[in-house]
């Protein structure tokens, strides 16, 4: 039975996910797949390439350069993340995303993007490194209203936690019987209607299929916490989760902020070592 890691989105809460697969990196631990969604994505394709510690030192080194993030990027790009920055400048010339190491790895890469046109989720397997990667993950990471819609293969993307926030069931569709999900929200949340709903309405009104998957998003995300649940209680998924909300907004600005939520995510691995261990029978 091939195990798997699935990692839900959250922005900058993604750096728990990062503190817990820098501690199984180190412990030596690997999977056969790993299915990421938005800041899944962007920070468990370092788990591929085997670059433990990379998210956190890229995110704290560059967290007040406005090329990464800022509204002076959005203002002038159209991308709270700086697209080119982010997702090219950064694997390419500042922290170097190692292609060769990812390629080498058996491990099978799987991203989750939302296609605007159908409100769907698109699901791509990746397992070559370069241009077409990054801008892969970049459209997993892409959230709504903040970041331009991203045109690949055919398909207009954004962030795919809008149509598939924790994509267990579909992993296990894929082979993945055996899986450890890492959520990034405690276990008393329930995800409530969308505030910014009319704000998202007249951002993406030519685009009612992506409207009306925003305006269910809450609904879906709850019965994809039950379905973990129920999944959990048979045996053949393992979760972790923070114990309470994570320290941090979706944006930070603050290292020493990131270092908290991801030492945060360091405990919780070093705390359920054993646990983690038994369940992968290793």
């Amino acid at each position: 039975m091939k195990t798997g890691l699935v990692l839900e989105g959250g922005a900058m809460r993604g750096l728990f996910s990062a503190g817990i697969m820098d501690v199984l990196m180190e412990e030596g631990i690997t999977f056969d797949g790993l299915i990421g969604v938005s800041a899944g994505a962007a920070f468990g394709c370092n788990y591929k390439s085997g670059q433990a510690g990379r998210a956190i030192r890229y995110n704290t080194a560059f967290a007040r350069d406005k090329r990464y993030c800022s509204w002076r990027s959005f203002f002038l790009t159209g991308d709270l993340y700086g697209a080119k920055f982010a997702y090219h400048d950064m694997p390419e010339r500042y922290d170097l995303f190692d292609n060769e190491a990812f390629e080498r790895s058996p491990m099978e890469f799987y991203v989750v993007c939302t296609d605007v046109m159908t409100g769907k989720p698109v699901y791509r397997k990746i397992m070559k490194g370069g241009h077409d990667t990054y801008d892969w993950i970049r459209a997993s990471a892409s959230m709504p209203v903040v970041s331009h819609i991203v045109e690949l293969d055919g398909y207009k993307l954004l962030d795919g936690g809008m149509a598939d926030s924790i994509p267990l069931k579909f992993f296990q569709n894929e082979g993945f019987g055996h899986n450890v999900v890492v959520l990034t929200q405690a276990a008393d949340y329930r995800k409530t209607p969308n505030r910014l709903m009319p704000i998202i309405r007249f951002s993406l009104r030519k685009y009612p299929a992506i409207v009306d998957t925003m305006e269910r998003r809450h609904l879906m995300y709850n019965d994809e916490l039950d379905y973990v649940a129920s999944e959990e209680k048979k045996g053949h998924t393992l979760v972790i989760r923070p114990d309470g909300p994570l320290p941090i907004g979706h944006v930070s600005h603050d290292p020493e902020e990131m270092r908290r939520v991801y030492q945060i995510g360091r405990d919780k691995a070093t705390a359920m070592l054993d646990e983690i261990k038994r369940f992968l029978n290793i």
